[in-house]
């Protein structure tokens, strides 16, 4: 992997470790549950109800498992998607935008009325001054890549490294839980496999976006960001926020503690 990738991603996994350490936190609640629930339906809908022939659906059940949604439940979302049991006919929508200082902000929704959606999405942009852009004006920037979070304390790094690189992944980074692996989209199932085979489990294990550049962002502009990303996920129907800003780890922990 040539080096402004692997820079690139820096910020992406920094990100993305709050999220996932809040999202252990939400897993408690009813609201993680349903988002998980929209995905598993459009993929159902899209894709078919066989895990081994629809490759989202099954990251998509992973992801619910991971995050201990009870078995009924993915089995009735599954069977909404497909039509099997009345449900709720969620749209797919990709939103993009720009955050404080220039940044790149890509949204992929789950919605059931487009246009409340839209309004909501460009009111939470202005609130942190940002503002919602045109189809296609940040979506250049981003390139979607296989990403595996894989706890620390289960392998060695030289034995995820050795799985991952030979399936085909792209970088490994560390952070402090645990080891990240980036694919390519098309070697992703690939890795996953081979992860599943050598029987080392992924507490995440999904498809994202990755920017090609960064905007270094510190002080009220960084704070600003990072609550323009909370405040994106926190919405109902944003599934994925995404976004290319480069923030200091110091000011990431700082936020990360605010309650």
């Amino acid at each position: 992997m040539i080096h402004l990738e692997i820079v690139a991603m820096s910020g992406h996994s920094k990100w993305h470790s709050i999220r996932h350490k809040k999202a252990a936190v939400d897993s408690k609640r009813s609201k993680i549950f349903t988002r998980l629930i929209k995905e598993i339906m459009v993929s159902a809908r899209i894709g078919g109800g066989n895990v081994d022939s629809n490759s989202r659906l099954r990251a998509a059940i992973q992801t619910a498992k991971n995050a201990n949604m009870p078995q009924d439940n993915i089995k009735r979302a599954v069977m909404k998607g497909t039509g099997e049991l009345p449900g709720v006919h969620y749209e797919p929508i990709t939103y993009e935008g720009f955050g404080p200082g220039g940044t790149a902000v890509l949204l992929e929704c789950l919605t059931d009325n487009r246009n409340r959606t839209v309004a909501e999405i460009r009111h939470i942009f202005s609130k942190y001054g940002g503002s919602l852009g045109e189809t296609g004006s940040v979506n250049w920037i981003f390139q979607r890549k296989g990403y595996f979070c894989v706890q620390k304390d289960v392998i060695s790094e030289e034995k995820v490294l050795e799985i991952a690189l030979e399936a085909g992944a792209e970088d490994m980074q560390m952070n402090s839980d645990c080891y990240e692996v980036f694919t390519s989209f098309d070697n992703f199932e690939k890795v996953r496999h081979a992860l599943e085979i050598a029987s080392v489990q992924s507490t995440v294990s999904s498809l994202t976006m990755i920017p090609s550049s960064e905007v270094k962002l510190e002080g009220k502009t960084a704070v600003r960001m990072l609550a323009l990303m909370e405040s994106l996920e926190e919405h109902d129907d944003v599934q994925n926020a995404y976004a290319n800003f480069d923030i200091e780890e110091a000011e990431m922990q700082t936020f990360e503690n605010v309650e």
